[in-house]
């Protein structure tokens, strides 16, 4: 019984009778070049990814990443890796280079002819902060791409993978830090694309091991080890500043959700309340700004409140009260303040009513005992 569970599970994640070495092998060698069509085909990519980045259009953006061809220099770097193919490894890394300055020129001359101002370019700005979850993405992004190329029966795992991985995004995002001279966007959205590319060449890397495509050129095992000593210490530079961002974008998220939570518990202080906040990431540590408005809170309020924020990790010196929220806060209009009023006195008015049925409750029962006694 052991033996017959053995051999299913054997055949679940046995590959070999459904890849296509030979196939793979000339698919990824016929892919890493950009002549003719494929460079208009790339340069077409990046001006729409620009255009949908501008526009702040995901479907645009993704519209993008399925026509362009960026993934086939970067499949050979990881496939001649593996196979260790000198003359490959050097036509990938050059026509890598290629793609990379066509895309960065392509999407800067687009930026910078562009009418359209962006106030709030999120999803450019989602490029310039890489985390250790963008390594995971890139990662097994490039398992399934080379898997999709290895097997005999060709499916749609690659139009994905182009998505997930997100190459085109961050050239972009380079293009545009260029075009304004912001060289945050510029470091950060290219520090991304590395950790994207490196991944998937490394993901291609270890499947091509796996899967014991047939190898170009002689072993060498003290060459070997060097070459993964290096490969080991290139990968963990890489990561580690990935691994920080992941953690303080962690502890952002954490901060926000707590401040939420503190201020959902105590919109009511006495006769004030709270009608908006400010949350301000920048500092160290992060604070919060609570507005307030109604009369002026007593200390034994002020109390309670830091009690319950202490329970969400907050402390005292994070808090700030601004109390002439009106004058101090200019972005909140008269409008909004007269609608934190009303809203204020609604949820006032809702508390009232459930006391109200709570206590219209109480003497039901009161009445129905009362009556059990008199009988």
């Amino acid at each position: 019984m052991d033996g017959k569970i053995s051999d299913f599970f054997k055949s679940l994640v046995n590959l070999g009778d459904y890849v296509d070495l030979d196939g793979a092998n000339a698919s990824i060698r016929k892919n890493i070049y950009f002549r003719g069509p494929n460079v208009f085909i790339l340069a077409c990519a990046i001006i729409i990814a620009s255009v949908g980045l501008n526009v702040n259009s995901i479907p645009v953006i993704i519209g993008a990443m399925l026509i362009s061809p960026v993934m086939g220099p970067i499949l050979g770097f990881g496939f001649s890796l593996g196979v260790r193919d000198v003359h490959l490894l050097k036509d990938s890394l050059r026509n890598f280079a290629v793609m990379v300055i066509i895309s960065i020129m392509a999407s800067a001359l687009y930026f910078l002819l562009s009418p359209l101002n962006m106030e709030h370019p999120t999803e450019l700005l989602a490029r310039t902060n890489p985390t250790i979850y963008d390594v995971l993405i890139a990662l097994f992004g490039g398992f399934a791409g080379i898997l999709e190329i290895s097997r005999s029966e060709k499916g749609t795992v690659l139009s994905g993978v182009a998505i997930a991985t997100a190459l085109m995004p961050p050239l972009c995002t380079v293009g545009y830090g260029l075009s304004i001279l912001n060289w945050t966007y510029v470091l950060g959205a290219l520090y991304l694309f590395v950790i994207n590319s490196i991944f998937i060449a490394l993901a291609t890397f270890v499947m091509v091991k796996y899967l014991h495509f047939p190898v170009a050129g002689e072993d060498s095992g003290l060459r070997n080890r060097l070459t993964g000593r290096a490969v080991a210490v290139i990968l963990l530079i890489i990561i580690v500043p990935s691994v920080l961002s992941a953690v303080r974008m962690v502890q952002e998220s954490n901060f926000n959700r707590n401040v939420a939570q503190v201020v959902e518990e105590n919109k009511t202080l006495g006769r004030g309340f709270i009608y908006d906040y400010n949350v301000d990431l920048t500092a160290k540590p992060h604070t919060v700004e609570l507005f307030m408005a109604g009369e002026q809170i007593s200390l034994q309020d002020k109390e309670k409140l830091y009690s319950d924020a202490e329970r969400y990790g907050l402390t005292r010196s994070q808090i700030i009260f601004r109390e002439d929220a009106v004058n101090v806060r200019e972005s909140t209009s008269e409008s909004d303040v007269i609608k934190s009023i009303l809203e204020h006195s609604d949820n006032q008015f809702t508390r009232m009513n459930e006391t109200i049925n709570a206590l219209r409750d109480s003497i039901a029962v009161l009445n129905a005992e009362l009556a059990k006694y008199k009988e």
